[in-house]
């Protein structure tokens, strides 16, 4: 119960000052345009009103921290509960610059290097091969020794070869968390790579979950327990989990996809059981607040610290923001890099027109958004729980929130 009321607070203070309309940006953010960011909340309702979603949360934010937080319509649809600055959103692959944060924590402290083989520390994946050719037929394929072995850079950048997924049945009991971290990567570990590491860049969840279990061997801790004694309760995330409580889950936005032209409720168990689960999912299973994401923005532009406490080093922000691959093609919309965990800006454009070249971020597959831009000292976050966006990075939403965040800066 007290960690509950914990980590509650944040979310009461946050509903507070909007209840009585003391926004964080009429207080700090001397460098926004005032009278444009009121434009925010009605363009929101306009998504919300033309069944694009059923609610969202955006946050504005500087190095100084939230500056503004804005929400329309509604947590759950079918039940016209109103959408609340604290509701709690699945951030699916936005859980996977967390997992690489994780990762140069334990660079910092010497314990692994990017450059290191996987197989260093996961004996299990010494002897991989390279699938070259596979009959459909006869079930027959045809294999070869990589030229070397993958790397923990390879991981971190989505450039290793591994299988992005799971083979049918296993797949359902990685969804339903019914595998351990352990178990699940234990089979990625027998599959042969696609195509040569470092080569070509291809999205990859088996990818980011073998770079838990590292966490965890090397950590000899488990990957959640290093999360919260490392990030989470440092910068008092308290309602950033892999499994939510009973008293979170009844701030839980509710999921949504379009049938027939209007919004219906995909069902929760879609976004994995919160209790009896074996498996956290470091490629995409947290939910957060946007709070909560804050403070990690907030750390991420401030280069790894806010004040005296220091989460990472600057010199391994520097390179989890730095474009790792500058001569592949990254991302879901042109001119995408990526760094460590995070994808960045190369040259603005589309989607990414209004921010700088070298933001970087994340998006998740229910629509979710979350973007830093130094040059700018600006992070924008956007909460939405979505289904059926061709192409949640490329979406109108995400593009119309920046731009008129961005169209606010002095």
């Amino acid at each position: 119960m007290f960690d509950d009321i914990r980590r509650s607070l944040s979310g009461i203070v946050c509903l507070m000052l909007v209840a009585f309309g003391l926004h964080a940006a009429d207080v700090r953010a001397a460098e926004f345009d005032a009278d444009a960011l009121q434009k925010l909340q009605p363009k929101l309702q306009e998504f919300v009103d033309k069944n694009v979603v059923a609610g969202a949360v955006v946050a504005v934010g500087t190095h100084r921290g939230l500056e503004l937080v804005e929400v329309a319509g509604y947590q759950n649809l079918s039940q016209k509960l109103p959408m609340r600055p604290d509701a709690m959103f699945r951030i699916a692959s936005m859980t996977k610059p967390v997992t690489a944060l994780a990762i140069m924590i334990l660079v910092d402290e010497g314990k692994v290097s990017v450059d290191d083989a996987v197989e260093k520390h996961l004996p299990e994946f010494k002897g991989q091969m390279i699938l070259t050719a596979a009959d459909k037929e006869t079930g027959a394929i045809t294999l070869k020794k990589p030229s070397r072995a993958i790397t923990i850079r390879d991981l971190l950048t989505h450039t290793s070869g591994l299988p992005g997924g799971f083979p049918d049945g296993i797949a359902d009991l990685y969804f339903k968390r019914q595998l351990t971290l352990g178990e699940a990567v234990a089979i990625s570990s027998q599959r042969p790579l696609d195509f040569e590491p470092g080569t070509k860049w291809s999205y990859c969840n088996a990818g980011i979950d073998t770079l838990g279990r590292i966490v965890e061997v090397v950590s000899k801790s488990s990957y959640e327990d290093f999360l919260q004694n490392r990030i989470f309760e440092p910068l008092g995330m308290w309602d950033t989990t892999f499994y939510p409580t009973d008293n979170q889950l009844t701030r839980l936005a509710g999921l949504y996809d379009i049938k027939e032209g209007k919004l219906h409720d995909v069902g929760f168990q879609l976004l994995g059981p919160t209790k009896s689960a074996k498996h956290p999912i470091p490629a995409g299973g947290l939910y957060s607040t946007v709070e909560d994401l804050g403070r990690l923005y907030q750390v991420m532009l401030l280069r790894g610290a806010i004040g005296e406490l220091r989460i990472v080093s600057e010199k391994s922000v520097a390179e989890m923001t730095k474009d790792q691959v500058p001569g592949l093609t990254a991302g879901f919309t042109p001119n995408i890099g990526m760094g460590l965990g995070w994808q960045v800006t190369r040259q603005p454009n589309g989607v990414h027109a209004m921010l700088s070249s070298g933001t970087f971020g994340h998006g998740g597959a229910f629509g979710t958004q979350g973007w830093i831009d130094p040059e700018k000292d600006l992070f924008v976050i956007l909460l939405i729980q979505r289904l059926g966006i061709a192409n949640a990075d490329a979406s109108d939403i995400r593009r119309e929130v920046q731009q008129l965040i961005v169209d606010a800066i002095e």
